[in-house]
């Protein structure tokens, strides 16, 4: 199959849908999607329709803004109230509520923020403005990072001095492992992440079904893809013989990328990280290394920020539960009531990766 037609055929579509009814265990079955991307494909072609109705998919963490935790927010809107600074983001970042406003907000009251495309923009940003300091919110998982790293490297070929990063870049398979080892969470298989995988491989997940016995399947994002690794994972839990199975073998290899995973760490070491709804991760984060810690705003300048009461309203976002697979949006007392996409209350609303967004627009 070369075309994206052939993955979105309706008769083929309907024959792996019959299929899973028939093999289909009687119990309630429950499977994680863990990529954002996967969440907003299920529910916008419908596929809810064409499972069993004991068949549940929950939707994980794969949401880099969804996940980068509140503290990380209000750090970027204090750096972004420098009026000798300028912010950079990818557009989705903007939008999520800090604990009293927001770098939209702060755009609209005269900060500079600047919403970019690619970190390649930011050294062009940061030689047109030499006075100025230039702060790039790196968010994102292993598919951000070596692109990130490529460009930190020629910002340091090239010696500009006035460009930063502040790194909220994020690892998937200890997340997973973070959530297999949460026992609120009853999880009989994984839909890995698609883009991730290009990157890491498929035998990055090697580790889940040989020591938790959670079978795995990375999938892409087509219909058809997703509901063949659906499949997949029900032959693993009806064989007892968990493994990880690559159904996206037309993109990803059993060892990714191997020239990318060199570049990210040239550039990053592994660290811990916070999520959000998860808490601290160990060893699931991205930081510069010494080599280039000079780019790193948090060594340059240490961000002691006075931490505010907590809004009330915000308080009452349940986005945390909702990454975490605990709850479904509706379960939320904000959802759809006051919190909308033109108006989130929550990052998970704000993402186009979000679930709340994709419960919004498609459930």
């Amino acid at each position: 199959m070369k075309y994206i037609d052939e993955f979105r055929n309706k008769e083929i579509i309907k024959r792996v849908s019959r299929r899973i009814f028939e093999i289909i265990p009687e119990r309630e079955i429950a499977l994680m999607e863990v990529c954002g991307t996967h969440t907003q494909s299920f529910h916008r072609f419908g596929l809810d329709r064409l499972i069993p109705e004991n068949l549940r998919l929950i939707a994980g963490p794969g949401c880099p803004v969804c996940v980068s935790d509140q503290d990380y927010i209000d750090k970027a809107i204090h750096l972004s109230k420098n009026s000798e600074t300028i912010i950079l983001s990818f557009g989705d970042m903007l939008r999520v509520p800090g604990t009293d406003t927001s770098l939209e907000k702060q755009r609209a009251e005269g900060s500079d923020v600047r919403v970019v495309y690619s970190a390649w923009e930011a050294l062009r940003i940061a030689k047109e403005n030499p006075k100025k300091k230039i702060i790039f919110l790196a968010v994102g998982f292993e598919t951000t990072a070596p692109t990130l790293a490529l460009s930190l490297q020629a910002a340091k070929k090239e010696k500009i001095k006035n460009l930063f990063f502040f790194s909220a870049l994020k690892l998937i398979p200890p997340a997973m492992e973070a959530l297999v080892s949460d026992w609120k969470l009853k999880i009989d298989g994984f839909l890995c992440p698609g883009h991730v995988s290009t990157i890491i491989g498929s035998q990055a997940y090697k580790f889940i079904p040989e020591k938790y016995r959670i079978p795995c399947c990375v999938a892409g994002f087509e219909p058809l893809d997703i509901l063949e690794g659906i499949y997949l994972l029900l032959c693993q839990i009806i064989q007892n013989k968990p493994r990880v199975e690559n159904q996206y073998v037309r993109v990803v290899r059993p060892e990714g990328n191997q020239k990318a995973k060199a570049e990210i760490f040239k550039v990053f070491k592994v660290s811990n990280a916070t999520w959000r709804g998860l808490g601290e991760i160990p060893q699931s984060g991205l930081r510069l290394n010494d080599e280039f810690s000079g780019f790193d705003i948090e060594r340059v300048t240490p961000l002691n920020i006075k931490h505010k009461a907590s809004n009330k309203k915000l308080m009452k976002c349940r986005c945390g539960e909702v990454l975490k697979g605990i709850i479904e949006p509706p379960m939320c007392p904000l959802f759809k009531k006051v919190c909308t996409p033109l108006n989130p209350y929550g990052p998970c609303m704000v993402s186009s990766e979000g679930t709340c967004n994709a419960y919004y627009r498609y459930k």
